[in-house]
């Protein structure tokens, strides 16, 4: 049986949509610190959105180790 790790695709994609600037929050905003859901970014609050995910899926994919196994059958022959 072939094996195959989905945890760290799964917790990179789900973080890159909840990280994206604007859609949750935006730090920082234009005209204040944190705004919430004004679906706008700036350049300095990209590059805090991604300094911010790389920690995250830093932490949660090698110190905390989530794994996701999906097995697929070998071909029968």
């Amino acid at each position: 049986m072939v094996t195959t790790d989905w945890g760290p695709i799964i917790v990179a994609v789900v973080l890159f949509i909840l990280l994206s600037p604007g859609f949750l929050f935006q730090l920082p905003a234009r005209f204040r610190v944190v705004e919430f859901g004004n679906m706008g970014t700036s350049a300095l609050s990209i590059l805090v959105h991604t300094i911010l995910y790389f920690c995250i899926l830093t932490i949660v994919i090698v110190a905390i180790g989530v794994h996701v196994y999906s097995t697929k059958p070998d071909p029968v022959e």
